[in-house]
């Protein structure tokens, strides 16, 4: 059984930052691609940046320059490091699991940018 948690949401003022981590356990990490979605209040949801097995990064536009995505595969966690946030940041912040057997996902993290 796949699982995957998220954790390290939170409150802060614009500017700020935060670090996001999700640990999974149930398939063989290093093949999957692992993604940052965020979904904030009356909106869809939306990517935010991804890492494939050999460590190549995505971002959305939105975020990048300000964002960074990493990986440990050791430890089975991938990483959103999250600077200068701001209000429009604000979201539910959801890990995603993909590989060739499925998609899989967390219950999500809270953001709260105040400003």
């Amino acid at each position: 059984q796949v699982q995957v948690v998220e954790s390290g949401g939170g409150l802060v003022q614009a500017g700020g930052s935060l670090r996001l981590s999700c640990a999974e356990s149930g398939t063989i990490f290093s093949y999957n691609v692992m993604g940052w979605y965020r979904q904030a209040p009356g909106k869809q949801r939306e990517r935010v940046a991804h890492i494939s097995s050999a460590g190549t990064t995505n971002y959305a536009d939105s975020v990048k320059g300000r964002f960074t995505i990493s990986r440990d595969n050791a430890k089975r966690t991938v990483y959103l490091q999250m600077n200068s946030l701001k209000v429009e940041d604000t979201a539910v912040y959801y890990c995603n699991v993909k590989n060739t057997k499925g998609d899989y996902w967390g219950q999500g993290t809270p953001v709260t940018v105040s400003s």
